[in-house]
């Protein structure tokens, strides 16, 4: 916590700062989901709009973990156990793409499709 009026004041102008900030990436999120000139790629909704979508939402999260939950002034550890969990995360969603490509699945097809 803040113990003298300048730490407050200092604070405060971050918090605000990060508002703002939040605010325009917010209306930049809208503009590229509902904007024409801001859609990239073919018209309509495809990878690159996703992307960029996914990055502006990671720039966000990232301001609200670090400023508003004081992740900025933490020690290592918590860095570490992030780390962990974001390996864990895309380890999961890997699965999952590969879950699209079943080997078992595509030889039990094949093997059904030729006895009928």
């Amino acid at each position: 916590m803040a113990a003298s009026p300048e730490e407050m004041a200092s604070h405060k102008k971050s918090y605000t700062a990060v508002g703002i900030a939040l605010g325009v990436l917010t209306c930049l999120t809208l503009a590229l989901g509902y904007w024409h000139p801001f859609d990239m790629g073919v018209p309509g909704l495809d990878w690159t709009d996703i992307t960029l979508g996914l990055v502006v939402a990671c720039v966000k999260s990232s301001l609200v973990a670090l400023i508003f939950m004081h992740l900025n002034h933490e020690r290592g550890l918590i860095y570490k156990i992030l780390v962990f969990t974001f390996c864990f995360f895309l380890s999961l969603m890997v699965l999952i793409l590969f879950a699209g490509s079943d080997p078992i699945r595509e030889a039990f097809d094949a093997v059904r499709t030729s006895l009928s």
